[in-house]
This record gives C-alpha cells, sequence and structure tokens, in this order.
C-alpha cells in the first residue's frame, strides 16, 4: 500500500465534519445546546485530527502504510464513536457512563502515542 491508507484517513475525517456540522444546525435550530462537546470532539478529534493525519500520511507514504497507521485508524475511530455514544448519554443525565467514556478516551490516547511513534520512526527527511 503506498499512501491509501491516507485517503481512508481523509475519508473518515469528512464523514466527522458533516456530523460535526450536523450536529451544529440540529443545536442552533432547537435551542438545546446540552452536545456542544460532543459537537467540539466531532470537528477537532474527528474532521481536525484526521484530515491532519490523512494528509502527514498521504505526503509521507512510508509512515501512512506502516502497520502503525492502521491500528492507529481502527483505534482512533471505534475510540472516538464509543466515547462520543457515552458522552450523549453522560450529558443526557446517565452518570454512570463517566468510567467508560474514561476508557473510550485512553484508547484515543493509545491511537495518538502511535501516531506519534510512526511519525517519529517513519518520517525522517
Amino acid at each position: 500500500m503506498t499512501s491509501g491508507l491516507g485517503v481512508m484517513w481523509i475519508k473518515a475525517a469528512v464523514v466527522y465534519f458533516i456530523m460535526g456540522v450536523g450536529l451544529g444546525i440540529y443545536m442552533g435550530a432547537s435551542g438545546d445546546h446540552v452536545l456542544i462537546p460532543v459537537h467540539a470532539h466531532f470537528n477537532l478529534l474527528g474532521w481536525v485530527s484526521l484530515a491532519l493525519i490523512g494528509l502527514i500520511y498521504r505526503q509521507f507514504p512510508k509512515a501512512g502504510s506502516h502497520r502503525l497507521a492502521t491500528v492507529q485508524f481502527w483505534l482512533h475511530n471505534v475510540g472516538l464513536l464509543v466515547a462520543m455514544v457515552l458522552l450523549i448519554g453522560l450529558l443526557r443525565g446517565n452518570t454512570a457512563l463517566d468510567p467508560l467514556i474514561g476508557v473510550a478516551s485512553v484508547i484515543i490516547g493509545a491511537s495518538v502515542v502511535l501516531f506519534a511513534i510512526n511519525v517519529f520512526q517513519n518520517i525522517t527527511e
């Protein structure tokens, strides 16, 4: 694989962008802004972070084709989606979900660490 995973990151970023903007439109139209943290996470950890990672992996195909990039992709996306579903529940009053959000956050954090390792090991120019 050359930089195909970079394309997957970028396409996933666009999905999160749609989700973040859609949630923003919903909140504005309904007047219910309790989900602002979910909106912010979709836009920052989804749209912005995934787009930048995708562009980096397109620019540096050695890093983008490394196994770490694949593991990182799945950890980040599964962790983010699970965390956001749980955060919606928490913001709607289910405080028992808080520890599970912590677990999902650690999964996202592990993805970020894998990205850093991949960058430092495989981007040499």
